[in-house]
């Protein structure tokens, strides 16, 4: 494949590409300082003015995922090179980007992975339809069938592939249908956090690079949302580059390769990663030495700003005024006849997936109090509450658990406002959504966490599920007030991106030639900071942001999507609780876990072994049943078990009835003792000791029958047959002595059962009769017509038996006060057993 590459990237085409980026990059480079004085000056000004939107009531979580991991396990991945699937260890930190290992134990070992993948860009998909649906318009003039077979014979029928329009593809598969649900969350979330990878801490550098991108693509004609404006910034520059060389390579190259239509896009694939390799290695260097640049010239612009900043916004309000004049009256009228009969419909299709999307984040937290608060009132102690707390603290970034919150804001559709608008997909605001929902979900666990920590300290563990509860109803509060101001402020946002580059698409032909005679209004020593294009697009906005707020603020009236009105919010209404945001993370395994010894540290710097180890991992492992250890897809590591699934708490369950009885002392909620209390199983064994015994006897085996007590208690009876010698009237004892002494030695296991042990006792009693001589009971056996010799026994059989206990159908018709004989002999002779012979022994 190497030969390939290098046949169609000789060296005179590399240096084409080298020139073509330096070309697009040098373009860049020169928005970018003018942007980012610009951006400089807003900063400044942001400082020294304040002001800012309505007050957080959740807590903000400086770094949630410190010391943790998301998710590690194990894949088939295909190797090109070799055409085949291997076994691979996947580890997933919490920088989202994948790391491939030959096995754990290079992972373990601390080893460099043999890839690493950055998902910013990549879709994450789940079948090879439609992935061959994309890959079929990867080459132009190639009309590939709907049915054409892929060029990668997957190993199973559930695999999980990462695309990108230009970088290499990445093909794994697993096992089971259970499996791939989860890693193509896993995969999902590192596509979702590798995509909002411009960070807002960045007041400076963040603005003017993503300003700098819009008017770049803008001077280009390339209006609206842009799909691969993710990852970092040298990403989006070599987006951006691959945006015109890609196509143009394609048709160059695209005819020259030889083969069947699947050699062919695979070749190209190839040829595609190679080029972008190259060209994000380039960006990589050139964005670095530009911010570098930048940033050196910092200190002396700041200190200009801070001299003249008044001079400065007198002047830039004298100006716009006078653009205003230009643009305001065009301004109105688009959007008065193209904008606002489709305002309403654009954001009923936003507020309808991101309202239900918010709800279901609630309904999650909502649930797992729920059953943090089941489990404290079951009995749970210190050391479970540190481990459901340490549970909680991780829900946010647990994939699957919030998958079903990510689903509902999938669910959004702008089908009919796209092409009108120029909405590429509405992928960007999908995105954007979710993540808002995770930080929503973080900040509220976060919340709880500090308010219940606070309450402990207070007022100890003493009705602990009050306090939970307490806590819970204040967080779903301000949760609902914060949801309601983040979900306004995303609508304003995906609205101003939806509708000003419309707007700005219509206004341009007819104001950007008239904007150049303003520059002489704006002194030269201001002239870096206050652009004439910067004021036209703020005047566009203005004229925008009136009509969206209104439609945002009408929407909140209704209520339809639990949205807050702007009259009734208030700012500042917990201060002792933001006091608490000051202070550290709360560390649930320390104060509340339980003391388990450390284990080694592994690769990613997790200990091994211990449940505070165990709690590092946020996604659990998966558990095959009935597959061999070498088949197995997601292998058992240590540190797995911190937020099972609800399938995962099914399986548990239904393995902890297969268990045996545990060598450990059991707990009030062990599944055998629960059957013990309901159904107890006693067994008495009846020894049976005769003064003589004939040969014929020899070898005859004892009787075990069952029998039912009342309230459905089940005995066991086993007659024992062992030579004892004879005890003389005065050395022998009750049988009510006797079963008291038993009962009490085996009190302490069967407390439960004594009860039956009563009833059997009363049972035995009616039996066993005392009279003048030394008899005290005879027992009539109900069959003694079998031809042995005479034999002593007892027979038990159920269906002999009444419910009053053991009384046999042979004493129905005799007086209580008339004992009967025993006739057990062969011929019918009498055999009497002695009722002191007759032990009863609980099994």
């Amino acid at each position: 494949m190497g030969d390939v590459v290098s046949a169609h990237l000789d060296e005179s085409r590399r240096e084409m590409i080298t020139a073509r980026t330096g070309d697009v990059f040098r373009d860049f480079s020169d928005v970018y300082e003018q942007q980012y004085a610009v951006a400089l000056f807003n900063s400044v000004r942001y400082e020294i003015e304040g002001g800012g939107g309505p007050q957080s009531q959740l807590l903000h979580r400086k770094d949630p995922l410190a010391g943790r991991s998301i998710f590690s396990g194990s894949l088939f991945q295909y190797q090109e090179e070799s055409r085949k699937w291997r076994n691979r260890f996947v580890s997933v930190p919490n920088s989202y980007i994948i790391g491939l290992y030959e096995s754990k134990t290079s992972h373990d070992r601390g080893l460099h992975p043999k890839v690493s993948i950055n998902c910013a860009g990549y879709k994450a998909l789940t079948s090879m339809e439609e992935y061959m649906e994309l890959i079929n318009t990867s080459l132009p003039d190639i009309k590939a069938k709907a049915a054409s077979n892929p060029f990668i014979k997957c190993a199973s029928q559930f695999p999980l592939i990462l695309w990108h329009p230009y970088a290499r593809h990445h093909y794994f598969c697993v096992m089971t249908e259970k499996e791939q649900t989860k890693w193509h969350a896993v995969l999902q979330d590192c596509v979702r956090h590798s995509n909002n990878g411009l960070s807002e801490d960045c007041s400076v550098q963040t603005p003017a690079f993503t300003d700098s991108v819009r008017l770049f693509r803008q001077a280009k004609g390339n209006y609206g949302t842009w799909d691969m404006m993710c990852g970092k910034p040298p990403q989006i520059l070599a987006n951006l580059v691959m945006e015109t060389l890609h196509p143009e390579l394609r048709s160059l190259i695209g005819p020259r390769l030889r083969g069947k239509m699947q050699q062919r896009q695979r070749h190209w694939m190839l040829i595609s990663d190679a080029v972008y390799k190259q060209v994000l290695t380039q960006t990589s260097f050139q964005y670095d030495a530009l911010v570098n640049s930048c940033e050196a010239q910092r200190a002396p612009l700041d200190a200009r700003l801070r001299t003249d900043m008044d001079q400065m916004i007198t002047s830039k309000e004298h100006v716009s005024s006078k653009i205003r004049a230009l643009v305001l009256p065009k301004a109105e009228q688009t959007l008065r006849t193209n904008v606002q009969p489709y305002t309403s419909s654009i954001l009923e299709a936003l507020m309808e997936p991101t309202s239900r999307g918010f709800s279901e984040v609630r309904d999650v937290f909502f649930r797992e109090m729920v059953e943090i608060s089941k489990n404290s009132l079951n009995g749970g102690g210190k050391d479970k509450l540190g481990d459901n707390m340490e549970r909680l603290s991780m829900l946010a970034f647990h994939p699957v658990k919030m998958q079903s919150c990510y689903e509902k804001v999938e669910q959004l559709n702008l089908e009919g406002l796209q092409q009108r608008f120029d909405v590429a997909s509405p992928s960007v605001f999908v995105s954007r959504a979710q993540i808002l929902m995770r930080e929503q979900m973080d900040n509220a666990v976060y919340t709880f966490e500090q308010l219940l920590h606070q309450s402990l300290e207070t007022k100890g563990e003493e009705d602990m599920c009050k306090t939970m509860q307490c806590c819970q109803d204040r967080v779903l509060k301000k949760y609902d007030y914060d949801s309601s101001t983040v979900r306004k402020k995303f609508f304003r946002e995906a609205l101003l991106q939806i509708i000003i580059p419309y707007m700005l698409k219509q206004l341009s032909p007819s104001c950007l030639p008239e904007l150049p005679r303003f520059k002489e209004l704006i002194f030269e020593d201001f002239s870096r900071f206050l652009l004439v294009e910067n004021m036209f697009e703020e005047l566009v906005l203005q004229s925008v942001s009136k009509d969206i707020m209104m439609a945002v603020k009408e929407a909140a009236v209704q209520r339809r999507h639990n949205l807050y009105r702007d009259s009734i919010i208030l700012t500042n209404s917990d201060p002792n609780l933001h006091l608490l945001g000051e202070s550290s993370a709360v560390d649930w395994a320390a104060e509340f876990g339980a003391d388990e010894p450390e284990g080694p540290t592994g690769g990613d710097g997790v200990k091994g072994g211990g449940s505070a180890s165990r709690r590092r991992q946020v996604v659990s492992m998966i558990q095959l049943d009935g597959l061999p250890l070498s088949f197995e897809s997601c292998m058992e590591v240590p540190g797995v078990e911190l937020i099972p699934e609800e399938d995962d708490e099914m399986c548990e369950e239904e393995e902890e009835e297969d268990l045996g009885p545990s060598e450990d002392p059991k707990s009030p909620d062990s599944v055998n003792e629960i059957r013990g209390l309901i159904n107890p199983v006693v067994a008495l064994g009846l020894r049976v000791v005769e003064e003589t015994k004939s040969d014929i006897t020899n070898g005859t085996e004892p009787t075990t029958g069952t029998v039912t007590l009342e309230d459905s208690v089940q005995m066991d009876v086993t007659p024992v047959r062992e030579d004892v010698p004879m005890k003389s009237p005065r050395d022998k004892t009750s049988p009510q002595t006797i079963l008291q002494e038993l009962v009490g030695s085996k009190k302490q296991e069967v407390d439960t059962a004594e009860a039956a042990i009563q009833n059997a006792i009363e049972d035995i009693e009616i039996v066993v009769q005392e009279d003048d001589s030394e008899k005290i009971a005879e027992v009539s056996t109900a069959e003694s017509d079998n031809e042995s010799s005479p034999a002593p026994q007892v027979v038990t059989d159920s269906s002999l038996q009444n419910d009053s206990g053991f009384q046999s159908q042979a004493n129905e018709g005799q007086e209580e006060d008339e004992p009967q004989p025993i006739t057990n002999g062969l011929n019918g002779e009498d055999n009497i057993i002695d009722p002191m012979d007759v032990e009863v022994v609980l099994a």
